[in-house]
This record gives structure tokens, sequence and C-alpha cells, in this order.
């Protein structure tokens, strides 16, 4: 099992062209988002509390996930591979999670299938994580 939770990528970009750029790099690795959480607004909608752009992407690889549920069920627990988009100072902050970190933990870590598609995974992210650093 992985030690950190996932891949940190600085970029020199705002918010919204870091999300294009992150959903970009991801779709070269085969990952569509099938979802968009807007936590700055959110906050503001249901808080009135103010908070900086913030977003999470739910990242999915549909032969991935396929595997993984097959394999194991209760997967679907910690689908998608979330990744979020955040602000600092001029520029955003990408984290992207290592798929070793969320499904080496319990049965799923003994699961030879489930582990082969979380090292599948985390290879191809750690190459998202590579080409937004570039």
């Amino acid at each position: 099992m992985s030690e950190s939770l996932g891949f940190d990528v600085h970029l020199p970009t705002n918010h919204d062209a870091a999300i294009e750029r992150v959903t970009q790099a991801l779709a070269a690795e085969g990952f569509g988002v099938l979802t968009r959480i807007d936590l700055h607004e959110a906050f503001a909608k249901k808080l009135g509390a103010a908070f900086r752009p913030y977003t999470i992407l739910g990242a999915c690889n549909p032969a991935l996930a396929h595997a993984a549920a097959t394999a194991e069920p209760r997967v679907g627990l910690l689908l998608p591979c979330n990744v979020t988009v955040e602000a600092e100072g001029a520029g955003s902050l990408v984290r992207i999670v290592d798929p070793d970190a969320m499904l080496g933990v319990g049965a799923l870590a003994e699961n030879a299938e489930v582990q082969r598609v979380a090292k599948d995974a985390r290879e191809r992210l750690a190459r998202v994580a590579d080409a937004l650093a570039k």
C-alpha cells in the first residue's frame, strides 16, 4: 500500500483553466469526468460561507472500473477516482488520488484482480500528474 494519498501538481493557471487542462490529461489516459462538485458554490449556497475555488472531479476509466467491480463489488464504495482542483495564490493545486492507497485496504488488498486494476489505474494517473507537471 502506498504511503501517500495521491499526487500533487501545482499549475500556474487559474482554477477554470486548470480544470480544463486536468480534464484533457485524464482523457488522454482513458478517464472521463463523471461528476463535478464545486465546493465553493455549494458552501456559498448551503452555508452562506465564502471559500476559495475548489472543485472535486470524479474521474472514471470505464474498463478499469468494470474490471474492479466485477472482481469485488464493494470496490464501488471507492469509485470514482477523485481529483481536486483548488485555487492556490495566482495558480492552482491539483491533487489526484492514488488508487493503491484507496484499494489497498481490507479484503480489497487481498484480491489479486483488484490489485492489478489499482496498479494499472495508479500508473495511468501518475502519467496524468506527469503530463500536468510539464
